[in-house]
């Protein structure tokens, strides 16, 4: 088994690191954490609220302060998709995780995003999507150990490969 305690989602929005993050820490008997709701809780705003009050690099901020408090072991820990932003936060998550990225071509992504405003989802203004996916898509493999490409994968098929890659 990998040496390192902790499981590290990293993706773009709506690529399912919760998701598979909860089905994986119960098949692995770990902990979750889901990043975005540690700043819901921290800030006790909604992460839109927090972005349209603060703006972009107001929410950043409040981002990089929530993934810095993260210190657990054993635990699957999901990030928002904006996370790999902040260089400290991703070097703290790697110091005692497996960095893992769920990758998602751009196509199904943005099949799965509706309403990108609601869910709190980053972007710069003026930025597309496509934008976002094109900046981000560097940043996840910049800071990534392993790559899951979920093509058309299940979500149980996703949990199974970012299994066996640990062992």
């Amino acid at each position: 088994m990998n040496s390192k305690k902790n499981i590290v989602l990293i993706g773009m929005p709506a690529s399912g690191k919760s998701t598979v993050g909860v089905i994986l820490a119960k098949i692995l008997g770990m902990d979750f954490i889901d990043t975005d709701l540690v700043i819901q809780q921290r800030e006790d705003s909604l992460l839109n609220e927090i972005i349209n009050d603060r703006g972009v690099e107001g929410f950043l901020k409040c981002e990089e302060d929530a993934l810095l408090t993260v210190n657990s072991a054993n635990t699957v820990i999901a990030t928002g998709g904006s996370a790999v932003y902040s260089d400290s936060g991703m070097r703290h998550l790697s110091e005692n995780g497996t960095i893992i990225y769920l990758k998602v071509d751009k196509d199904k992504l943005f099949s799965r995003l509706h309403d990108i405003n609601e869910r709190g989802v980053v972007l710069r203004d003026g930025e597309s999507p496509d934008e976002m996916y094109e900046e981000r898509s560097v940043l996840y493999e910049k800071y990534a150990e392993t790559v899951i490409d979920e093509g058309d994968s299940s979500i149980e098929e996703t949990v199974r490969r970012i299994i066996d890659r640990q062992k």
